[in-house]
């Protein structure tokens, strides 16, 4: 029977109506603390997840992982390009021009980046052709002078697939009329959206018009690589172009968005130390309901020792109570933490549908919606570091209520 004493009375004082209400408001605090940090902290993790895999999935799927290029443009690529694929983490191989500009049209500009693709290599290295809201990269066919826009970037210049835009470039061409700059006109075949920052400043065309424009003859400016590990694009990157030799160059997308993934996985460490503060404070909250039931229970403390309770006892009844504040206000802000994650996007897009907002600019950040991961693993995490708390937190308390001697007590009863 003493052995099932202190999880019966631990449970017992949990239940049980106090003459000190003080007592009572400090334990609903507790428990209400523990829920909402642990609620909050994993909304936050879940978020932070997401934010992370969309950087990943969509904004590294239109970012090549690595570049390799040569002074003066690749001539002979295909070659190159075959002995690439052959590097166990490649995985993919698609050649590409880039030329920096101004599109113009209706009165509208906007500078993007245009990248001349080869529509048959393309899907090897970038998930474009997966985001195709209008038209096909099949439409890039050479000579016609056809461009597929972000769809923010069409949305800023006014214009829709079957327009024409003019591509400014910055070089000049000198003529015997004088110096003018380069000029071509394109006619817009496709619109893509990935719901980042892309879809503002990115532009799509075919490899031999860029070729033509950007006057490389058959030199393409370079070799976009996927590889099965993006996390290894830097080593690799080093790797091919110490095998390649002198004239050679390569660069991987920690150069473009490496800062970004950085602020990321920092955030996420830094909130979820400073959200677990809050977990801490409410921890100590039951540091203080211990004390205070510890003190008012003197007399009661003091019976049980006189009828065969050992210390261990005492101090098990106040850790059980302990305990259970803290379980119930955990399994609760798991609850609400999990519902809440798994529901963030869609309650933020009514939000926005409802008031007629946007929370998240795509020409500010780096995607236009709010994403959710949940991941059980941080989950688990964040149980284990609140119950350790708490259990950490009833040590004390249980400690003082152990050490309270009888005779002491029972003298002035």
């Amino acid at each position: 029977m003493l052995d099932r004493l202190p999880f019966l009375i631990g449970l017992r004082y949990v239940r049980a109506k106090r003459r000190n209400h003080f007592i009572s408001f400090i334990s609903l605090t507790s428990m209400l603390g523990l829920m909402l940090g642990v609620a909050v902290l994993i909304l936050v993790l879940s978020v932070m997840n997401g934010f992370d895999h969309e950087l990943r999935t969509r904004v590294l799927g239109m970012v090549p992982h690595a570049k390799i290029e040569a002074r003066g443009g690749l001539t002979d690529w295909q070659a190159l390009a075959g002995r690439l694929v052959q590097r166990e983490r490649v995985i993919g191989v698609a050649p590409y021009v880039e030329q920096q500009g101004m599109f113009s049209a209706g009165g509208n500009n906007k500078g993007a980046m245009v990248t001349g693709v080869d529509p048959e290599y393309e899907s090897q290295v970038s998930i474009i052709g997966n985001h195709m809201q209008r038209g096909s990269l099949d439409d890039l066919v050479p000579g016609e002078w056809n461009v597929v826009l972000g769809s923010l970037l069409a949305r800023q210049l006014g214009v829709g697939v079957g327009d024409r835009v003019t591509l400014l470039v910055p070089e000049a061409s000198i003529t015997p009329g004088g110096v003018f700059p380069r000029l071509k006109r394109f006619t817009v075949s496709g619109i893509f959206s990935v719901g980042a920052d892309l879809d503002s400043n990115l532009a799509y065309a075919n490899i031999e018009d860029m070729q033509t424009l950007a006057r490389l003859g058959d030199a393409v400016g370079g070799l976009r690589l996927e590889l099965d590990d993006l996390f290894a694009a830097s080593t690799e990157t080093r790797a091919i172009v110490n095998d390649l030799g002198p004239g050679y160059r390569g660069f991987d997308w920690t150069f473009s968005h490496g800062n970004l993934f950085q602020a990321i996985q920092m955030e996420k460490r830094m909130i979820a130390l400073l959200l677990t503060v809050i977990i801490a404070v409410a921890a100590f909250n039951i540091v203080s309901t211990l004390v205070m039931v510890v003190t008012d229970k003197h007399a009661d403390i003091a019976i049980l020792r006189t009828i065969g309770a050992t210390p261990r006892s005492i101090m098990g009844i106040f850790v059980v109570q302990g305990l259970a504040i803290g379980i119930i206000g955990i399994l609760i802000g798991v609850t609400a933490g999990i519902g809440l994650a798994l529901t963030i996007s869609e309650l933020i897009r009514g939000v926005e549908s409802l008031f007629g907002i946007q929370f998240l600019d795509a020409n500010v950040y780096f995607i236009s919606y709010l994403p959710s991961r949940l991941e059980w693993s941080d989950v688990g995490n964040i149980v284990a570091a609140a119950f350790g708390l708490t259990f950490l937190s009833t040590l004390y308390p249980a400690w003082r209520a152990a050490r309270i001697q009888p005779a002491e007590v029972l003298r002035y009863e």
